[in-house]
This record gives C-alpha cells, structure tokens and sequence, in this order.
C-alpha cells in the first residue's frame, strides 16, 4: 500500500513512484496496474514525445487512503506485541 500513501498528495508518474516508495522497478511495475484493475487507481497517458503515464488516486483510493490511515493510528496505539521483524505490515504515511 505504499503506492496508496505515494499517490496521497496528488498524481505521480511512474519514476516518482518509484522514487517515493523506494521500491525496484521491478517490484512495483506490477502495483500500479493492479491498483487500476481494482479501481483504486486512476492511469493517465499523455501521448506527446516522450510518452507519460501518470497515476492518481480515484475515489474508491481516498477512502481505502483514509481506512489505511486509520489502520496505522490503530497500530500505533494498540500495536505493542506486533513483531518487530514486520514493520512493513504497518508503513507510516
């Protein structure tokens, strides 16, 4: 989901994705696609030279952005005995 908290702040191309959740282009090739699929995304394509793809989120993104937000006050507050080693399951925004 941290392409989800990426895209908070407005639309991003594919590069400062990459750049904002530090994952490999490899790892997160598949993530935004899936996102689209599942309508939490939105994909924009600007056909001029060279050609640009940009993501934002839709709405069903804002409150699944909002319920993740949530989810991380809840582990924040409640989250003593989660494994140390799993910090990922939880990312801050």
């Amino acid at each position: 989901m941290n392409v989800v908290h990426a895209l908070e702040e407005g639309e991003r191309r594919f590069n400062e994705l990459k750049r904002a959740t530090g994952a490999r282009s490899k790892t997160l090739s598949d993530a935004p696609e899936e996102l689209v699929e599942s309508g939490v995304v939105a994909r924009r394509m600007e056909e001029d030279a060279p050609v640009a793809v940009y993501y934002d989120l839709t709405t069903k993104g804002e409150e699944l952005l909002g319920a993740l937000d949530d989810l991380n006050e809840w582990a924040r507050d409640w989250g003593e005995g989660f494994p140390e080693e799993e910090p990922h399951r939880f990312p801050s925004p």
